[in-house]
């Protein structure tokens, strides 16, 4: 599938390890022709790391997408009644945005863009990045893997001997998850071996 002219939003929650994959996969999509717009969760617009400054974060997202990235919930409540985007990525999607999604939960401007883009009956994917996606978080996966309109990038086990809990989507199948969301298809399979 072609991505040109496609509108994607870019929801960027705080697993701040994996930005740097993150900003590799927007800058993908970006030359594929996507029309990629950021949005931060307070996490990323406001936390400085050990793996980079919010700002400097914020700036890169804008540099790559050319489009400042949207950091309120006020900000992102018109993606829904605006119809802003044919899909709506989330990478990485933290294990605190994966359980208040699946809870119903609106306190960040990542899960008002999610629940915007939702009511409208468009895709969205999920990458995950959580230390608990095999302990209390699993439960939450399993709600998102049978929710209507909700994609994942197929996942595994990154480091299983020392986190045994721990799940990390392999970000070189987000295109192609996009691609076949767009489609109303889960890529499969799903699970795979880190």
């Amino acid at each position: 599938m072609n991505l040109k002219g496609i509108r994607l939003g870019f929801v960027v929650t705080g697993s701040h390890c994996t930005m740097g994959a993150v900003f590799n996969e927007i800058t993908k999509l970006v030359q594929e022709g996507a029309e990629v717009y950021p949005i931060v969760s307070y996490s990323i617009s406001t936390t400085d790391t050990r793996f980079g400054k919010s700002s400097d974060l914020c700036a890169k997202l804008q540099e790559i997408t050319g489009h400042e990235p949207i950091k309120t919930i006020v900000d992102a409540e018109p993606i829904g009644p605006n119809k802003l985007f044919d899909i709506l990525v989330v990478a990485p999607c933290t294990g605190n945005t994966l359980a208040k999604l699946a809870n119903g939960i609106t306190d960040t401007p990542a899960l008002m863009a999610i629940k915007a883009h939702l009511r409208n009956q468009l895709p969205v994917v999920i990458a995950v990045s959580t230390n608990d996606g095999l302990g209390l978080n699993a439960k939450n996966i399993a709600t998102l893997l049978n929710t209507k309109n909700i994609y994942l990038v197929p996942f595994g086990q990154d480091n299983p001997s020392v986190k045994p809990n721990s799940l990390v989507a392999h970000l070189d199948k987000m295109r192609d998850t996009v691609c076949l969301a767009l489609e109303g298809k889960q890529i499969q399979p799903v699970l795979l071996q880190y």
